[in-house]
């Protein structure tokens, strides 16, 4: 899971941060109102919503945003229909892909999806081929510049308080997983401890990670960034592997 933290890292260094926001917005209001569509508009009772309003608050969404895609998906208010669709595949390199969609049009959306692919160098696969390869999980992300004075053996006594599984220092920062199912739940207790958590969501994280060298680099970065520019794609999962060096290398060429 490292490799998305790195990935946002890229996407950083590449100055395209405004541009990131405006298309996370666009998402996390569709995810909203699907989930109230879905689970009905009380949080309370809905936790597929609950975790879809953190990430509005995340992402620091104004609050009228965050209602009106509640109201839209209730059908308090007029909106688009979503439908969910979920695509596996490969990238380059024997990469595996799941890509989660959020769509008003299944026809455009399987065809754009299957041009992307194409053009990257990957391929779409039939459904379960690469599922087996992930893992539904809670994860979170600290980012140690937002939490300066916590330890890696401070933190280790919060997460097993809080009920989470794993602790990982991967050098900006550490990262926390859970079961998917405890998340809403666990997130909470370890921010009570004055912990400032950067990012969080139920994911899928790969079992398996695949090493990714060379000229490969660019050609499965590239792939990924084109699928999460693209309007109907929610999520984009993968199982890649890439070092800091390799990585930094390729923001400085794009």
């Amino acid at each position: 899971m490292s490799g998305h933290n790195k990935w946002a890292k890229v996407k950083h260094i590449k100055g395209k941060m405004d541009a990131i926001k405006g298309r996370a917005f666009t998402k996390i209001i569709k995810e909203i109102t699907i989930a109230a569509k879905n689970g009905g508009g009380d949080p309370s009772s809905n936790p597929r919503l609950r975790s879809a309003i953190q990430s509005a608050k995340d992402a620091n969404m104004p609050k009228d945003n965050v209602e009106r895609a509640i109201k839209k998906g209730t059908g308090e208010l007029e909106g688009v229909t979503y439908e969910e669709l979920t695509y596996e595949g490969y990238a380059p390199a024997g990469v595996a892909v799941i890509i989660r969609c959020l769509t008003d049009n299944k026809n455009r959306t399987v065809a754009e999806v299957s041009k992307i692919l194409s053009k990257g160098g990957g391929n779409m696969g039939v459904p379960g081929c690469v599922s087996f390869m992930f893992e539904n999980k809670g994860w979170m992300f600290l980012a140690k510049e937002e939490n300066p004075k916590l330890t890696e053996d401070a933190l280790t006594d919060i997460i097993l308080e809080a009920g989470c599984d794993d602790l990982k220092d991967v050098g900006v920062g550490f990262e926390i997983t859970c079961e998917a199912s405890s998340y809403l739940d666990c997130r909470p207790k370890v921010e009570a401890k004055g912990v400032k958590v950067t990012e969080g969501k139920v994911t899928m994280l790969p079992k398996v990670a695949v090493k990714v060298t060379g000229n490969d680099v660019g050609k499965v970065l590239r792939l990924v960034e084109n699928l999460e520019e693209n309007d109907d794609v929610q999520d984009v999962y993968f199982n890649y592997e890439i070092s800091d060096e390799d990585m930094e290398k390729f923001a400085a060429e794009a």
